[in-house]
């Protein structure tokens, strides 16, 4: 057998060293892709926008009339028979029918839910609609029957601790009792406390004083007694 000489010899073993380096790079590709198959993907799953917000306010998959108010779907659905009408000074409202025509029960109870509202127009629309249907002619009438579901209308409103709806629902304290005068007595108690707290606002004490003023000259002697009893410091308007 013939022996080849050194440069066959050298050349011998660059190609077998090339061949060994092409099959060990073959066998970690295979080793590699191997492991990729047999090991569990993990899947990371899409973020959705409740995520972020609370899941027992807001349901993204919802009715979305169900994640407003009840005085914001109301008037959405129509079920409060006017509308705002914006003018280049001032804005005021339109009825679609006449005021005294409109049955009081469930309107009137739906406007005083909405004193309680924070953003326009329903602000505008509660506030003025409730004035505006206490205005009529046969306001007292209607208005005395309903008197034990909207003061706790005008509770939640007095208890806010938004200012301004505070101030919307104490004037629609002083408007329902200027119609229904002395009913308004025997639920006064629950509301007083709200006022007492109010008057040790200096901003507030004097708005609270006036509007404590009218109720005793709309609720009589017993007015007195009961506005006394809560807030023993007020004086009558008599004094």
């Amino acid at each position: 057998m013939i022996l080849p000489g050194v440069g066959g010899y050298v050349e011998i073993m660059s190609s077998l060293s090339h061949e060994k380096t092409k099959i060990e790079v073959k066998r970690k590709k295979a080793s590699a892709a191997a492991t990729s198959s047999s090991a569990v993907p993990t899947v990371k799953p899409h973020p959705r926008p409740s995520d972020r917000l609370n899941p027992k306010t807001i349901n993204a998959f919802g009715n979305p009339l169900s994640e407003k108010s009840a005085f914001a779907t109301a008037y959405a659905k129509r079920e409060i028979p006017c509308r705002l009408v914006h003018g280049s000074v001032s804005h005021k409202l339109q009825w679609e029918q006449p005021p005294e025509t409109i049955s009081f029960d469930p309107v009137l109870i739906i406007l005083a839910e909405g004193l309680r509202e924070t953003k326009h127009p329903y602000t505008f629309v509660a506030k003025e609609g409730f004035k505006e249907l206490l205005e009529v002619e046969d306001a007292a009438e209607k208005a005395i029957p309903l008197v034990p579901k909207v003061i706790p209308k005008l509770k939640a409103a007095l208890t806010h601790s938004d200012v301004e709806v505070f101030e919307r629902g104490l004037h629609g304290l002083v408007q329902l009792s200027a119609v229904v005068g002395p009913a308004v007595n025997d639920h006064l108690k629950h509301l007083l406390t709200s006022l007492s707290k109010g008057l040790m606002d200096k901003n507030l004490k004097q708005l609270i004083t006036d509007a404590l003023q009218r109720l005793e000259l709309h609720g009589g002697k017993d007015c007195l007694v009961i506005i006394k009893s809560k807030i023993p410091t007020y004086c009558s308007v008599y004094n």
